[in-house]
């Protein structure tokens, strides 16, 4: 695929998974074992793409410690900061002097689209698109800007919200674009891809192409989506070339499960991550050096590095930030996000009445 390089964007602040994003950006979270760009970039290597830019921006040293020059993986790696915030487009626009190729694939950091890219771009060479946009079916779209095409496949209008949305297909996050397209794409403002770049396009008459595809597709940004997903890739439903043997657990290297403890649902234990006697561990994330005391039980949540669950505490829909301690008979349900390093004491919060 020496015609295509891919272009990751991987700049956002990541505010809806807050606290777990003080520490890192959304990408570099442990998802299924590894940072969930990992996922992101394997993907595009097995489609045969080697040339892989990112665009980066909060803690944006941390993407290059991690990948160095992404040989690790297979792709070569470059990084481009965004200084200020420029949007969808802003931030492709941003990368254009390091692009090579004719073609451009273009993926949000925080969607994994399970679309085959072979096939996706196949749709774009075919119709010789200037824009090719992956478009994901759902059952209420309501929530959704929409992305209605005609019988052809091209692209007729890109509708906001709406309580009565005329199509089901929602715009996935990932694009094609002829290189021509993304260096007209205004230098140096913030421009929505969305909003600005594919209307002006459809404005131009240029020719702009869906590629449905009902396959698995995520967006990681917020708590119970990010676990959620995260069990997904364990579990084998999403795919990922990063995830080796699918199965309801992930247990990382020196991660010590006692033996009557309970570990299910796609759940992933961190490095040296302690369950204890007794706990259940359901659909959820222990990051590395979690501890999780005799007889708690955590279900689709996330607890951060070094963070501590007490005995016999439930954890339900919640999020533990990293270094946390929760004492003894917690309950913390519905949302709770509890940020790193506090302490919470024995009982100190329930939800239900009974001691």
């Amino acid at each position: 695929m020496s015609d295509v390089d891919a272009v990751v964007l991987v700049g956002g602040l990541g505010t809806r998974l807050r606290p777990l994003t003080l520490s890192a950006p959304k990408p570099m979270l442990p998802t299924a074992g590894v940072p969930f760009l990992t996922h992101v970039i394997a993907r595009i290597r097995d489609a045969g793409i080697r040339h892989v830019v990112l665009g980066t921006s909060y803690r944006a040293e941390v993407f290059e410690s991690h990948f160095g020059d992404g040989s690790s993986l297979g792709v070569e790696l470059e990084y481009v900061v965004e200084a200020e915030p420029l949007g969808t487009g802003g931030g492709i626009r941003n990368v254009a002097d390091r692009l090579r190729a004719p073609n451009v694939l273009v993926f949000n950091g925080d969607n994994l689209v399970g679309v085959d890219l072979l096939k996706f771009l196949s749709t774009h060479d075919a119709a010789r698109a200037d824009a090719t946009i992956c478009l994901h079916r759902v059952a209420d779209p309501r929530a959704y800007g929409c992305v209605p095409t005609d019988a052809d496949g091209r692209v007729t209008a890109f509708l906001e919200k709406d309580p009565n949305p005329v199509t089901d297909q929602i715009n996935a996050g990932l694009y094609a674009f002829r290189r021509e397209v993304v260096e007209a794409i205004p230098a140096g403002r913030p421009v929505s891809v969305e909003r600005e770049t594919f209307p002006g396009l459809l404005a131009a008459g240029a020719t702009v192409v869906g590629h449905v595809d009902d396959g698995y597709w995520r967006d990681f940004g917020t708590p119970a989506d990010f676990v959620a997903g995260s069990a997904d890739l364990v579990r084998g439903i999403a795919p990922s070339p990063a995830v080796a043997s699918p199965g309801e657990s992930l247990l990382l290297p020196g991660a010590e499960l006692a033996g009557s403890a309970v570990v299910l649902g796609g759940s992933t234990v961190g490095r040296d991550a302690v369950v204890g006697d007794g706990a259940v561990i359901d659909g959820s994330v222990l990051f590395d050096g979690a501890r999780i005391e005799a007889g708690a039980v955590v279900r689709r949540s996330v607890v951060g590095a070094s963070a501590v669950v007490g005995a016999g505490t439930v954890v339900e829909d919640a999020v533990i930030g990293d270094r946390a301690r929760l004492g003894a008979r917690i309950e913390l349900r519905a949302g709770a996000r509890v940020w790193p390093g506090v302490e919470l004491a024995d009982g100190a919060v329930r939800f239900s009445s009974d001691a």
